[in-house]
């Protein structure tokens, strides 16, 4: 994967959102927090928990300058059908069939060629400023994406289990 702190990978990928088809570039939420996430196949048994949640919780990420886009390597159409399935979403599914964005991100699982469960925290820079990866069968908690990206905020230092509202320390933290 790659690390806190690289530029992000730039892509262009087919996505879908409300039924229409349209192409995403990451060049195009530059001045915004964007949460991408990775997730291996559309219509399996885990995946759609994530993708709900994370719907659930798209107007808090709205409210604070984050865009949300997941990513698998399933064709457009299969998310068209996924989305009209899970009663439609409200941020863009993206499609990369030739698994380029997600062996540029470093985590296309080489032997079954789906990408891993994976999230990146990417600021309004481009910088990667938080990743985290779960084995297939753990769904990753939204709450704490959201928990997390409140946190890189503050532009403060957080401790372990930081709340909005809590202390923070003065210090801050530089790569």
């Amino acid at each position: 994967m790659i690390v806190i702190g690289d530029k992000a990978p730039e892509f262009i990928m087919k996505g879908v959102l409300k039924g229409k088809v349209s192409e995403y570039s990451l060049k195009q939420f530059k001045g915004k927090w964007v949460i991408l996430f990775f997730y291996p196949k559309d219509f399996t048994f885990v995946c759609p928990t994530e993708v709900k949640g994370f719907n659930k919780l798209h107007l808090e990420f709205k409210k604070i300058n984050a865009e949300i886009l997941g990513v698998s390597v399933d064709p457009v159409e299969m998310h068209k059908e996924w989305v009209d399935e899970l009663g439609g979403l409200d941020y863009p599914l993206l499609s990369d069939p030739d698994r380029k964005v997600s062996a540029a991100y470093g985590v296309l699982n080489p032997k079954e060629q789906v990408a891993i469960r994976a999230s990146f925290i990417i600021g309004p820079d481009s910088v990667i400023q938080c990743g985290s990866a779960y084995s297939s069968n753990v769904g990753r908690s939204v709450a704490e994406t959201l928990r997390v990206l409140k946190a890189l905020q503050t532009g403060r230092m957080c401790p372990a289990d930081w709340k909005p509202g809590d202390e923070t320390f003065e210090t801050e933290l530089k790569y």
